[in-house]
């Protein structure tokens, strides 16, 4: 059995839409993309320390799995988060074909039966990035033990937000809060009903 990490960047007012390039996600007349890099020198490597440090595979939505697969591959060497994630067994939701990008897996049929049994394999941690439309599902069916949240003090006032209208109402534990030195804030949440750790 093993859990499934919810790594999102979020501005302050919840949206999560676009965070690194202004063309990442132009969806619903998005202009507000790349919002996040004021402040990405500082949090990247907060980001590996605490939330890419230990193995995982990643479960991916097709959007942001063609986003890094046309990035990642190609990064030097030297880049950390790219060898991560190079290295990383990606199980991506999509209804076509065409994973290019090293250890890709399709997952195929009902989303939510096939994270359950991702969920009951033997294997490392399952770590879902951005995807929002994948996370909307996870949220919504209770899959997700832990949220792993980047908040930039960015406020865009519309987008694609983490929490949408649908979600149940929830309270979530708090088990590990920390400051960037440009501002954002990280917050790792457990879900009701998980022991932290």
């Amino acid at each position: 059995m093993r859990e499934l990490a919810l790594l999102t960047f979020l501005t302050l007012d919840g949206v999560m839409q676009a965070p690194s390039v202004p063309e990442e996600d132009l969806s619903g007349g998005f202009g507000h993309g790349g919002w996040a890099r004021p402040c990405w020198d500082d949090v990247m490597p907060q980001v590996m320390r605490v939330a890419m440090n230990e193995p995982y595979d990643l479960v991916l939505g097709r959007t942001t799995y063609d986003l890094f697969a046309s990035n990642f591959p190609n990064a030097p060497e030297d880049n950390p988060v790219a060898r991560k994630l190079n290295a990383a067994t990606k199980h991506v939701v999509t209804s076509s074909d065409g994973l290019t990008w090293a250890n890709s897996q399709r997952i195929e049929g009902n989303v939510v039966d096939e994270i359950t049994k991702l969920k009951a394999a033997d294997g490392p941690l399952l770590q879902v990035h951005g995807s929002w439309q994948l996370a909307q599902t996870l949220i919504a069916n209770h899959l997700v033990d832990e949220y792993r949240l980047w908040t930039f003090p960015v406020i865009v006032g519309s987008g694609k937000r983490l929490f949408g209208e649908n979600i149940d109402r929830s309270t979530l534990t708090l088990v590990e809060a920390e400051p960037g030195p440009s501002g954002a804030l990280m917050h790792i949440y457990r879900s009701p009903g998980r022991d932290a750790g």
